[in-house]
């Protein structure tokens, strides 16, 4: 029997697909405020991608500046509401709480930070005021975390910075890859509007660079192109099946569940292919879809998953079973998927090898990939071959986040091959840092 009830109406997905990260209450946050030790040297702050000052902001809160702990964690992440819901904060920010080691419960750092944030956001607070044009223009290609994180510290510097977006919506894949049980639509585009009118940052969409015109114009008109471009769809197994019904990627999967939850059709009987964080995801959200039995397969051990130990849990509380050291070897079916063919593995010296005569099939009406997510070779082989590792992600000089060719920069997922929404911050930060130098070196 499922664990939850298939949803029909906006109320039931609010009930299956309630907020792990509530926002707090003033008195919530007053109270989890007066429990930080505000440490020297704290390492919580080690621990953040962004460097936030915790300790400051936190002892804000509690003193009741709300303006300036949102600008305490602005200047060091400009997504710092929606990173404070979906981070990973238990192995950042949270985990390296001096808590841990006395067997306390940490410092809800992440709720406290979205708390800020979104008090500054709904009440429209302007934190920055803009420096004065610099007569310099940068081209910004896709507009999720890295590109806009850029944006706004390339404003704070006087350029004038167009965002290209091949989709309607900003902000790439915390928008359209974070399950909704971390954070809302609404709070994503809040954020950005709010980022949007703070910093002045133009934003075209329905606007895909997909020729070398396009390339050309832009490299004629723009000091400098910043790549934010992120990652392709789902990878293939290139094993038999996957072009059968109801055999899609977790990629597309979830960002259906983002953008249209109630047209989604989940199978009775799911079977997701992968053992990150992706796949727990869309594990989960197959079970408080409805589906009455959700079996996450990945082809190593447990412990050899790449997924957050509290990712796999999180998916286990929704009913999500683990099958563990299994390879697919088919997809079965005929028009549908009717079941998946697996062969048992175990792991020697660190590789993975198959048992012989192990083979089994489990019976299963929807299989969801969760394969990881191919690179955008064709739009780069656009950009003139930019260099690239040997994951088929863009190589960059990590300080600066330059290009073999120097007038372009990238950050995000398509340099660093899939990281948080945190990193993806951080690099697009950098990233401007480096445009501005370069550009300034060039003008003098």
């Amino acid at each position: 029997m499922a664990e939850y009830p298939t949803p029909t109406t906006e109320k039931d997905l609010e009930s299956s697909f309630g907020q792990i990260k509530p926002y707090m209450n003033a008195t919530m946050a007053y109270y989890e405020s007066s429990r930080c030790l505000f440490c020297y040297d704290a390492p919580c702050v080690q621990a953040c991608p962004t460097g936030i000052d915790i300790p400051l902001f936190i002892r804000q809160i509690h003193t009741g500046n709300l303006n300036g702990a949102a600008r305490t964690i602005y200047d060091s992440n400009y997504f710092g509401n929606i990173c404070g819901k979906v981070c990973p904060t238990e192995v950042l920010c949270e985990g390296a709480c001096v808590y841990n080691l006395q067997e306390v419960k940490p410092i809800e750092i992440g709720r406290l930070q979205s708390y800020a944030t979104s008090r500054a956001i709904g009440q429209g607070r302007r934190l920055y005021e803009l420096a004065p044009a610099n007569g310099h223009k940068v081209a910004v290609i896709g507009a999720g975390p890295a590109s806009l994180s850029c944006a706004c510290e390339l404003r704070q510097m006087g350029y004038e910075v167009d965002v290209f977006e091949a989709k309607s919506h900003p902000s790439g894949l915390a928008l359209y890859g974070c399950a909704p049980y971390k954070v809302t639509n609404e709070d994503v585009l809040e954020e950005i509007a709010y980022l949007q009118d703070q910093f002045q940052f133009r934003i075209h969409y329905n606007r895909p660079i997909q020729t070398k015109e396009q390339i050309a114009e832009l490299e004629r008109n723009y000091a400098a192109i910043m790549l934010g471009i992120g990652l392709g769809h789902t990878q293939t197994l290139d094993i038999e099946g996957e072009a059968l019904g109801n055999c899609i990627g977790a990629t597309e999967f979830i960002e259906q569940v983002k953008l249209l939850p109630l047209t989604v059709e989940v199978g009775r009987r799911v079977i997701v292919i992968g053992g990150g964080n992706t796949a727990m995801d869309a594990a989960s959200e197959s079970a408080r879809l409805g589906a009455e039995a959700v079996t996450v397969a990945y082809r190593r051990s447990k412990e050899e998953m790449k997924a957050y130990a509290f990712e796999y849990e999180l998916a286990r509380s929704a009913g999500v079973m683990g099958l563990f050291n299994a390879a697919p070897l088919a997809i079965l079916g005929e028009e549908k998927v009717s079941g998946v063919r697996f062969i048992k593995t175990r792991t020697e010296a660190g590789k993975m090898r198959p048992v012989p005569d192990s083979e089994f099939e489990v019976s299963c009406d929807m299989v969801i990939l969760a394969t990881g997510q191919s690179k955008r070779s064709a739009f780069l082989d656009l950009a003139g071959s930019l260099d690239r590792d040997e994951r088929g992600c863009i190589k960059v000089n990590p300080q600066y986040f330059q290009t073999s060719r120097p007038q372009y920069f990238a950050a995000g997922d398509a340099v660093n091959g899939g990281a948080e929404v945190v990193n993806a911050a951080a690099e697009g930060k950098l990233a401007a840092r480096g445009i501005d130098k370069y550009v300034s070196n060039n003008a003098n």
